[in-house]
C-alpha cells in the first residue's frame, strides 16, 4: 500500500485565517474609534469620509501591482513584506496630528493591505486541490468577517484602558509575529517543503503553475475579457455597499438609534458576524447545489444573483423599520447575503486567472475598492448635507441590483487565456 497523503497543505489555509483575522482587526479598528478621533483631531463628517476613502483607495491602486509581484516572485516574500509595512502604519495611525497627517498614514497603511488576499489566493492556488479550494475560500472570508466583527467590541475594550494612540501601537504589533512565524514555515511551492510527502503532491494539480521564470503577464487579454469586467463590476457593487459596514456604521447606530457606547460597539459587530456565517454557508452549500444542477458555472452565478438580490431587499427593507433592533437585524442580514457570493467571487480569480490568479484577484479587488474608496466619502457627503440615512441604503440597494446582473451574464470557469484568442 501507497503512503497517506500527509496534511500539511491545511497549516497554510491555518496561516491565511489567521493573517485574515490581524488584518480585519487593523482594518475595522478606526471605525470604532472615529469619534474619539474626530473630537480629538476637530474633523468634521465630510473629512473623516476622506479618512475611510484614502484607505480604500491606496488598497485599490496596489492591488494590481502586490497581485502580479506574487505571481512573478511567489506569495512568500511578498506577504511577508506587506504585513511588516501595513503593521507599521497601524501603529503610525496613533502618531498623527491632523487631519492631512491620518489621511496619508491611512493612505500608507491601506497600500500594505493590498498585498493580502490576493497573495493569499495564490497560495491556495499552489497549495491546495481544486474541490478544496472553495471550502477554505469560505473559512477565509468568515474567518475576516468574524475578526472584524470581534473589533468594535475589542477596540471598546482597549479604549477603557489606554488612549486612542495607543490602540492603534498594539494592533500593530499582531502583524509582526505572524510575518516571523510565516516567513519561517512556509514555501512558494509545496514540493520546496520538508512536511509534504509524493501522495500528498499528487493531489496537488496546479504546484508548477506560474512560477516559471518566463512569467509573461497577457495584460492585453485582461483587458479584453468580458469575464474579467463583469467580475470587477460586481465586486465594486460589493466592497461599495459593504464598506459601510466598517466605516460609518458604528455611527450611524450613535446618531440614528441613540444606542450608548457599550451597546453600539456590541451591535457594531453583528454585520460582519452574520458576513461570516454568509461565507461560510456559501462554502458548505455550493458544493451541494453544484452536485444538484450539475454545472460549477450556473451554480456560482446563482448564488451570486441571489446574494445581491438578497442584500438589495435587505437595505430596503431597512429604510421601512422604525424599531432600531429590527432595523439592525436587516443591515446586518443584508452583510449575510453579501458574504454569499465572497467565495464564488474569489474562487472564480482561481478558475479564469489559472496561472495568472494574483494578478486577476488584484484586478478584482482593485475595482471592487475603488467602490469602497467612493462608498464612505459618498455617504459622508449625503448624510453631512441631508442627514438622511435613507437615502444612502436606496442608492446601496441599487448597487446591489446592479452587482446580481453581472453575476448573471458572468462566465466564472473559462480560463483567461481559452476566453479571449489573440
Amino acid at each position: 500500500m501507497g503512503a497517506r497523503p500527509t496534511r500539511t497543505r491545511y497549516w497554510v489555509v491555518v496561516f491565511a485565517i489567521t493573517l485574515a483575522v490581524i488584518q480585519y482587526i487593523d482594518r475595522v479598528c478606526i471605525s470604532q474609534a472615529a469619534p474619539n478621533i474626530q473630537r480629538d483631531l476637530r474633523l468634521p463628517k465630510e473629512e473623516m469620509g476622506w479618512v475611510f476613502g484614502a484607505f480604500t483607495f491606496a488598497y485599490a491602486l496596489f492591488e494590481i501591482p502586490t497581485g502580479y509581484l506574487g505571481d512573478k516572485i511567489g506569495p512568500r516574500s511578498v506577504l511577508m513584506r506587506v504585513v511588516l509595512w501595513w503593521s507599521f502604519f497601524t501603529a503610525a495611525t496613533g502618531w498623527v496630528w491632523n487631519w492631512l497627517s491620518l489621511v496619508i498614514t491611512r493612505f500608507l497603511f491601506g497600500a500594505g493591505e493590498a498585498g493580502c488576499f490576493p497573495n493569499l489566493t495564490r497560495a491556495f492556488d499552489s497549495w491546495l486541490p481544486l474541490r478544496e479550494r472553495i471550502r477554505a475560500q469560505g473559512i477565509m472570508w468568515m474567518s475576516a468577517r468574524w475578526g472584524g466583527a470581534a473589533t468594535p467590541y475589542l477596540v471598546f475594550l482597549v479604549l477603557g484602558f489606554v488612549h486612542w494612540r495607543t490602540a492603534f501601537l498594539l494592533f500593530g504589533a499582531l502583524g509582526v509575529g505572524w510575518a516571523v512565524l510565516f516567513y519561517h514555515w512556509f514555501r512558494d511551492h509545496p514540493r520546496d517543503h520538508k512536511g509534504v510527502n509524493e501522495a500528498e503532491l499528487a493531489l496537488l494539480s496546479s504546484v508548477d503553475a506560474g512560477h516559471s521564470g518566463h512569467f509573461k503577464m497577457p495584460w492585453s487579454k485582461l483587458a479584453r475579457s468580458k469575464s474579467i469586467w463583469l467580475l470587477c463590476s460586481q465586486y465594486f457593487a460589493c466592497s461599495y455597499s459593504w464598506y459601510f459596514f466598517i466605516t460609518w456604521f458604528p455611527t450611524y447606530l450613535l446618531e440614528v438609534h441613540r444606542f450608548d457606547v457599550k451597546r453600539s460597539a456590541l451591535l457594531a459587530g453583528l454585520p460582519l458576524l452574520l458576513g461570516g456565517f454568509g461565507s461560510i454557508f456559501a462554502g458548505w452549500m455550493t458544493p451541494r447545489v453544484q452536485h444538484w444542477i450539475g454545472g460549477v458555472s450556473l451554480t456560482r452565478r446563482l448564488t451570486g444573483v441571489i446574494g445581491f438580490t438578497g442584500a438589495a431587499c435587505c437595505m430596503t427593507m431597512a429604510t421601512r423599520l422604525h424599531e432600531p433592533i429590527l432595523a439592525v437585524v436587516a443591515i446586518a442580514s443584508a452583510s449575510f447575503f453579501n458574504d454569499i457570493t465572497m467565495p464564488a467571487s474569489w474562487t472564480t480569480c482561481m478558475d479564469v486567472g489559472d496561472k495568472y490568479v494574483g494578478t486577476v484577484a488584484g484586478t478584482m479587488n482593485m475595482m471592487g475598492n475603488f467602490g469602497g474608496f467612493v462608498s464612505p466619502i459618498v455617504l459622508g457627503y449625503i448624510v453631512g448635507r441631508t442627514g438622511d440615512w435613507n437615502l444612502t441604503f436606496y442608492v446601496t440597494a441599487v448597487l446591489y441590483l446592479f452587482g446580481a446582473i453581472c453575476w448573471w451574464f458572468l462566465d466564472p470557469t473559462t480560463p483567461l487565456e481559452k476566453q479571449v484568442k489573440d
